[in-house]
């Protein structure tokens, strides 16, 4: 099948095409022409005119239900969420049922992905059954397709356990995921600590159990020479401990969930449970400390973390809701709306596109001759509104729908096959 995007303007920094306005031929899943002006018969024509073309995006953070919770998200839906959003590839956690700990899960998901228009890469269980306890069989996953090791939403309170899934993972350049905080400061606390906590007379969970986490992360990546990725950091302390790490030249990088870079705490006044996630929403000092972490580099990526629950997990009292938002269609808008006037849009690309896969150790797309075509096209100014009935997603717990969103993905193409939106 022929493709043919027309006036496209084209970001890409890897490309000598950077920068130009040019249209992109594609045939039989290869850029197989680039110029000002292209004549295709046959093909599928999508006029870009006045938007962009990247490499495509890829999400590292998602939370697919295949196996054992497919009624939140199977593959299908999640790749058609992940492609409505503009992500050609995705990274899985492993909080499916079973977990993801051993090299039968992985290739269970590597098999059943195949032939779709987003790649899935799955992110193996750090610990088995991710109970912090037993290291999982983290080289085993590796060969069967693993990109890298975490226990989810889970984060691993075992000090100990982290140290020596560092130094394993080291014999093979295995990289480790840490969700970041300490449950025995957090408890059982909901929201962020703070002036809202107050007012809504709830228990905070303070800005420290993220912190602690971090530093002792950070330790432990300097004391095994181990890879550490830490994954919605959300406090600036956080942010400040990633910045001083980078500076000593540790192997630590970092990506943020795109809600927490555009909503506080505040919205939660109204205890719509759409709004709960974890790490919670925080404080605009929070928000201005995570925009500059992207600015400056000390934060890589951004993510959706999309989190879909059926509407019984999420149609209840605040308190005893599920944490989450299915956030993969919305996820590029979210950014966009809160860092169009912080990042550049080489920027933007960069922690959509380039990063994530550098982090993941996987190959960057780009935009050139004779490279397989991996695209999403975009439009920063596109004005929308999202309804339920538009989903893609199995899930609908997202407080964005009815809502006034700018800047959408307007189609993808990769492997072979082109998705307009």
């Amino acid at each position: 099948m022929k493709f043919l995007i027309k006036s496209a303007t084209i970001v890409d920094p890897n490309s000598s095409f950077n920068g130009q306005v040019k249209d992109i031929l594609i045939d039989k899943g290869q850029i197989t022409q680039i110029d000002s002006v292209i004549e295709a018969k046959g093909a599928e024509v999508y006029d870009a005119t006045g938007q962009f073309v990247s490499p495509g995006w890829m999400d590292m953070h998602v939370n697919f239900g295949d196996p054992g919770f497919e009624t939140k998200e199977d593959l299908i839906s999640g790749c058609a969420a992940a492609a409505a959003g503009g992500f050609t590839a995705v990274a899985i956690m492993p909080n499916t049922n079973p977990p993801m700990h051993s090299k039968a899960e992985i290739e269970y998901i590597k098999n059943r992905a195949k032939g779709n228009s987003v790649d899935v890469y799955p992110i193996g269980s750090l610990s088995v059954k991710r109970e912090g306890v037993d290291i999982a069989e983290l080289y085993d996953m590796t060969q069967s397709g693993a990109v890298a090791f975490s226990d989810g939403n889970k984060p691993v309170q075992n000090a100990g356990f982290m140290m020596r899934s560092l130094q394993y993972a080291l014999a093979f350049n295995g990289l480790v995921i840490s969700y970041p905080e300490d449950a025995s400061i957090a408890e059982k606390a909901k929201v962020n600590e703070g002036i809202t906590a107050t007012y809504l007379g709830m228990k905070g969970i303070p800005n420290i159990a993220e912190e602690l986490m971090i530093a002792r992360d950070i330790f432990l990546a300097e004391y095994t020479g181990g890879k550490v990725h830490f994954t919605t950091v959300s406090t600036a302390g956080g942010v400040e401990l990633i910045r001083a790490a980078r500076k000593k030249g540790l192997p630590i990088t970092a990506d943020v969930a795109v809600h927490h870079l555009l909503l506080d705490d505040s919205v939660l006044m109204g205890f719509d449970s759409n709004y709960k996630v974890k790490p919670p929403l925080r404080s605009q000092n929070d928000i201005k400390a995570l925009k500059d972490g992207l600015r400056d580099g000390t934060i890589d990526a951004v993510v959706s973390q999309h989190t879909p629950h059926e509407i019984e997990f999420k149609d209840q009292e605040f308190e005893t809701s599920a944490y989450g938002i299915s956030g993969l269609e919305t996820a590029y808008a979210v950014f966009n709306m809160a860092c169009e006037k912080v990042l550049a849009i080489e920027e933007m690309v960069d922690a959509l596109a380039i990063s994530p896969r550098e982090i993941l150790g996987l190959e960057v797309p780009v935009i050139e001759l004779n490279k397989p075509a991996n695209i999403t096209v975009f439009d920063p100014d596109h004005q929308w509104m999202l309804s339920a009935e538009n989903i893609r997603s199995k899930s609908k717990n997202t407080p964005f729908i009815g809502k006034d969103l700018k800047g959408k993905a307007m189609a993808i193409v990769n492997n072979g096959q082109m998705i307009i939106n």
